[in-house]
């Protein structure tokens, strides 16, 4: 196990590498919740196979997604330990098959591992880390929804001292951070910025406001220049050319010490904040925090998000806490409800549904394709339609 000299101090920490990969492999009753029987099979895979690969595991679900959140001294993407995922994704999706889930392999969008899961259609995070004495993180799953449901939240907690008074109060947090910020509409590779906050606020702004193009990578501190956040930004619909679920995103926070404190990354999420997602992906809906083990209900959604409070020690997790199964949480998915109700009795008009560019199904595209044929310039603005359209 690798270790280093890394704290002024000169404490030796350990190097560890936190991963997680998520998938939908398929769920009872359509886009709800995986069966007791999967999530088991694919346990028992990532317990046998990972014996002497891993040093710890966790498997839990949010929604009708599957998340492997595994630690190890191998670095982010090993393929030993991204081939470890795709098994266990397969053998449940074996489980899916055979008890005829909804959906099944819905999210494994290639025959065969090659080498690395990226853009094979699991959504992965990963960080390498010093440990530190104490290392605490949250992992948060979202589901319904895409990387950019992470923006404003990140924003809000690690750039916004309205939401996050350590950037006033705490010495170790007002150099700021750095925001990786991906294109995630580039396709032919990983197109990334690296702009600092506060300096490039403006900038970071300007493009994070447009959560379906820019997304948040990661997040690293100014003062240690350790890595803060890991979030997943794969497209689902870009890689496979068409829509196989919506993205549900995962990400690692660490928290504490040189990065915000626990609730001033939990805060944000007490918006619930508008995302796209929600039936057949093609929604603005709010983002629901929910305790850990959620499935999926009102209009295929809202979307939900998960939270999962660990600390770490030599690679060994402890239990996770649920974050947002304390009272407060309770409040806040009222209102959340109410602004996905409200937003629903507008039914498809303007704001309530994407895009057209970012609608998940085109069974709409085609119908606008067929009736633009019909369409014709007037002559004379006076001039009545002459035929009906057939």
């Amino acid at each position: 196990m690798a270790c280093r000299n890394h704290h002024a101090l000169g404490e030796m920490t350990m190097d560890i590498t936190l991963s997680v990969l998520k998938a939908d492999i398929g769920s009872i009753g359509g886009h709800i919740a995986p069966s007791e029987a999967l999530l088991a099979r694919v346990r028992e895979v990532i317990t046998r196979q990972g014996a002497g690969l891993l040093l710890d595991s966790r498997v839990s679900s949010t929604g009708d997604d599957i998340a492997l959140l595994m630690t190890h001294v191998h670095g982010s993407g090993h393929p030993d330990v991204h081939e470890l995922a795709w098994n266990a994704f397969q053998a449940g999706t074996d489980t899916a098959r055979r008890q005829g889930l909804y959906g099944a392999g819905q999210d494994l969008l290639a025959d065969a591992f090659s080498g690395n899961v990226r853009g094979m259609g699991p959504g992965v995070a990963e960080m390498t880390i010093a440990e530190r004495e104490a290392e605490p993180f949250v992992f948060f799953a979202a589901d319904k929804t895409d990387p950019g449901a992470f923006n404003f939240p990140l924003y809000a907690a690690f750039a916004d001292p309205m939401n996050t008074p350590g950037l006033l109060l705490s010495p170790s947090l007002t150099e700021g951070f750095t925001f990786v910020i991906m294109d995630v509409a580039h396709t032919g590779g990983d197109r990334v910025i690296e702009l600092k906050a506060p300096e490039d606020l403006y900038r970071i702004a300007a493009l994070l406001r447009d959560p379906e193009r820019y997304v948040v990578e990661s997040v690293w501190s100014r003062k240690s220049g350790e890595q803060a956040v890991a979030a997943s930004t794969s497209r689902l619909h870009n890689i496979a050319g068409k829509y196989t679920g919506k993205d549900d995103p995962v990400m690692l926070v660490r928290v504490q010490k040189d990065f915000p404190a626990t609730g001033e990354i939990l805060a944000p999420f007490a918006t619930g904040h508008y995302v796209g997602g929600g039936m057949r992906g093609s929604h603005n809906m709010p983002l629901m925090p929910v305790p850990l083990g959620s499935g999926i209900s009102y209009f295929d959604g809202p979307p939900i998000i998960t939270g999962a409070a660990f600390c770490v020690h030599e690679g060994k997790l402890t239990e996770p806490l649920d974050v947002f199964s304390h009272p407060f949480w309770n409040g806040v998915r009222r209102q959340v409800a109410d602004k996905a109700m409200a937003m629903r009795r507008q039914g498809f008009f303007g704001a309530a549904m994407l895009p057209m560019d970012e609608l998940e199904y085109t069974g709409i595209t085609s119908l606008l394709d067929e009736l633009d044929q019909h369409f014709r310039v007037r002559e004379d603005s006076a001039e009545p339609l002459q035929r009906e359209i057939s």
